[in-house]
This record gives C-alpha cells, structure tokens and sequence, in this order.
C-alpha cells in the first residue's frame, strides 16, 4: 500500500509537468556533453542536488524517524509550527518589491536542506520546500514548480526502497491488486494537483496555513 502511495502521486506529477520534464532531461543530458550549462540544465542540476539533503538525513535517521517521532505530539507541534512558518514566507515574500523567477546553488541548497526536515512526521513536503522558496524571493509559481519537480527524485528514491522491501518479504503479494490502487492514486493525485495549483492562483497560500493551525490544535485537544 505504501508504495502505491508513492508511485501514484509521483506518476501523476511526472505526467503534469512532463513537457518541463523532457526540457530539463535533455539539456541535462547536453550538459554533461559539453560540460556547460544548456537552457534548463541548472535547475535540473539544482533538483538533483537539492535532493542530497534530505537522502543524508532520511538514511542516518530512518529508525528515529519512523520508531520515536510518529507520535500525536509531534505531528500537532509539527503541524503548527510548519503551518506558522508557512504563513511567515507568505508575509516576507508579499513585503519584497520583487520576486525571482530563477533559482541559483544558494536557493538550491537552502531548499534543498529545508527538505529534509520535511522527515519529521507532520511537515508536508511540499509544503516546507515552497516556503523556503518564498523565504528566500522566488515567486509563488516558481516556488510551487520547483517544489513538484524536487518531489520526484525524492518519492522516486523511497518508492524504490519500498519496492526493495517488499521483494525481501516472504509473503505474497497480490500485484493485480497494487496495480488498481496504483492507477486509482495517479489519476486522484493528478486531479489533486491541478486542482492544488489553480488554487494557489485563486485564493494564495494563506487557507493553508489556516488549516494547518486548526488541525494542529485539533490534534493536541484530542
């Protein structure tokens, strides 16, 4: 089931922006050939290696994170503390003049490192690395689109153990079965995130960072 979970999304985000996609792999790809940035290399260069973060972290502490942190207490406190922070980038970004389209190595690795804290159960991942984007004067959308684009490595790598797992385990698995949840995930996942960014366009970021206070005090009442 877990790996269901990641694939769909990861399927459904590589499907919406796979016209971006195909433009970072080869400029990537005529990167390394010429051994100089190529259009879109840079920032496929910066999801690679905004993606070393949170590997680091999640592999050194992968037993602390998944034994001693899931708990009510940390994912309220989490829940609020990341829902209060998402609510100071919206208010640093809104009082700059300007806003960058463009990310540079700085922007990568100070997003790339607020990442990995996106491990504490709670954080939302998406959620910490567009923040950083507004922290540090990317614009909404390129925060947003740079924050999908991070995801894929990163869902594509702990998918990857999942699936490595998975075959260690001595029961069987109905694959028929995973197949039609995979396929279920993708497609409300896609929908999920078409409808996330045309929000984002409508109302802002600011609901969001209501909703994480709320449940985070619900979560502590409860």
């Amino acid at each position: 089931f877990d790996v269901v979970v990641h694939l769909g999304p990861l399927r459904a985000i590589v499907f919406y922006y796979r016209l971006i996609i195909k433009t970072l792999i080869a400029d990537f790809f005529h990167s390394v050939v010429k051994v100089q940035t190529v259009g879109e290399s840079k920032l496929a260069w910066g999801i690679l290696l905004g993606t070393i973060p949170v590997g680091l972290v999640g592999l050194a502490f992968k037993d602390t994170i998944e034994l001693t942190l899931r708990t009510t207490e940390v994912i309220a406190y989490a829940t609020l503390v990341f829902g209060l922070l998402l609510g100071l980038g919206i208010w640093v970004n809104t009082k700059r003049l300007s806003t960058r389209k463009t990310i540079d190595w700085l922007d990568v690795g100070f997003i790339g490192s607020m990442q990995a804290l996106a491990l504490i159960p709670g954080a939302s991942r998406s959620g910490i690395t567009i923040t950083a984007g507004l922290l540090i004067g990317l614009s909404r959308q390129m925060s947003t689109q740079f924050a999908f684009l991070l995801s894929i490595p990163v869902i594509t790598l702990s998918a990857m153990l999942m699936i490595f797992d998975l075959y260690q385990q001595p029961q069987s698995v109905d694959w028929l079965m995973l197949m039609l949840g995979f396929l279920i995930a993708a497609v409300s996942a896609y929908f999920t995130v078409v409808f996330f960014i045309k929000l984002l366009d409508t109302i802002g970021l600011m609901p969001f960072v209501v909703y994480r206070l709320i449940l985070g005090v619900v979560l502590l009442i409860l």
